[in-house]
């Protein structure tokens, strides 16, 4: 999903800017997760989680159908900082750490209905995700052969793909504190610990180059 188009836009985003409540930090204990299987997962190893950014949206309706998560490239094609749309030459927002430091990609759960499913289904689905990023980690998707670029022709394929490797993962006995916060859905979460908060990061929008200092 590329970001939305919009003008007049400021160039840079800033993850600085989140100051989160007290409560269960679901962004944070995601982030952690994806550390642990990017280090131990041979087909994710060229994911470095420091500049994948990683947040939340509330999902629009709480029902169990729609959508789980999403990965939005913060590059183009290649890994490109600038391509054309509609004859004009844009860019994205960059996305920043406290220290300044550019993110390549957001990693996005869509709460409470990514919560609310079982704990094979949350592991599928965020590696469901993972796999999308570019073995060569530019920013970039990444891309198959053909037409249907992000999935393949046939998307159960790509699905039991990534269902072997969450299932790879597990087989390696991963310490269980890393994930044990995906065996319960939303409400044991808030029940536990009263509050379920995260970071939350709007959509970078694209930027015209053509007369930017207009």
């Amino acid at each position: 999903m590329r970001p939305d188009r919009v003008k007049r836009q400021p160039r840079q985003l800033s993850l600085a800017d989140n100051q989160l409540p007290a409560g269960f930090d679901f962004t944070a204990h995601i982030h952690r997760l994806c550390r642990h299987i990017a280090s131990h997962s041979p087909q994710l190893a060229h994911i470095n989680m420091q500049r994948v950014a990683v947040s939340f949206n509330q999902a629009r309706k709480p029902g169990p159908y729609g959508l789980q998560a999403s990965l939005t490239p913060l590059r183009f094609e290649n890994g490109a900082t600038s391509t054309r749309r509609r004859g004009q030459q844009v860019s994205c927002q960059q996305l920043l750490d406290a220290n300044g430091h550019e993110m390549l990609y957001i990693l996005r759960f869509y709460l409470p209905r990514y919560l609310n499913g079982s704990l094979m289904d949350k592991l599928t689905t965020l590696f469901h995700e993972l796999w999308h990023i570019s073995p060569r980690f530019d920013g970039d998707l990444r891309r198959f052969p053909g037409r249907c670029y992000i999935h393949t022709s046939k998307e159960a394929h790509y699905d039991a793909e990534v269902t072997q490797l969450a299932q790879q993962w597990l087989a390696t006995d991963p310490p269980r504190q890393l994930y044990s916060f995906l065996e319960h859905d939303f409400r044991q979460l808030q029940s536990i610990h009263q509050r379920v908060v995260g970071v939350r990061i709007p959509r970078p929008k694209l930027i015209p180059l053509d007369n930017s200092a207009a």
